[in-house]
């Protein structure tokens, strides 16, 4: 699989909080497209260190930064999502819209923690979608990380405020265990 994955804020910020983003140059090689919305929701200066790490995430060729530009087919979609103009749907944030407008029209997956606010666009729009606890099963599952080293840097997600769905990486594989069909 060659899709970009557009990055949230919510998602990628989980691997900037603990300096844990090379994980994901190593799984997405190429793939990982951060959009311009979640780059300046990085930029806040109460946390410089996640637009410094963002950035060398860039200056590495590990991620690239995506623009929507106006008059765009994503723009309009974008404009709509942050606007609430959309039936049925919920008014979001820019970070969130940017991803979904981008992956939706250009093609990808969304990466994001936040689905309380996309899972109807996500349903909508038929787009894949993975979230942190995805992203660290799949580390795994290629030997990147070991189980204990998934506890260790979800124990310091979850001590940074990130909403990422278990407790301990040992639950939230144990869950994803369980969806497994045998």
């Amino acid at each position: 699989m060659t899709e970009k994955i557009f990055f949230d804020s919510d998602c990628v910020s989980a691997f900037l909080w603990v300096e844990e983003q090379s994980l994901l140059g190593l799984l997405y090689p190429g793939r990982i497209v951060i959009p311009d919305a979640v780059y300046r929701e990085l930029s806040n200066p109460a946390v410089r260190q996640l637009r410094e790490r963002i950035d060398k995430m860039l200056a590495m060729h590990f991620a690239r930064l995506e623009h929507i530009d106006l008059r765009t087919e994503e723009y309009g979609l974008y404009q709509k999502m942050i606007t609430g103009q959309l039936p049925d749907h919920p008014m979001i944030g820019k970070g969130e819209a940017s991803c979904l407008a981008l992956a939706k029209v250009k093609g990808g997956v969304v990466a994001s923690n936040n689905l309380r606010d996309i899972a109807a666009y996500i349903e909508e729009y038929q787009l894949e979608h993975i979230t942190t606890g995805d992203i660290m099963v799949e580390a795994y599952e290629k030997g990147y990380i070991t189980e204990d080293q998934g506890n260790s840097m979800w124990k310091e997600m979850l001590q940074k405020g990130r909403k990422i769905g278990a407790r301990s990486f040992s639950e939230y594989l144990k869950k994803q265990r369980d969806k497994t069909p045998v």
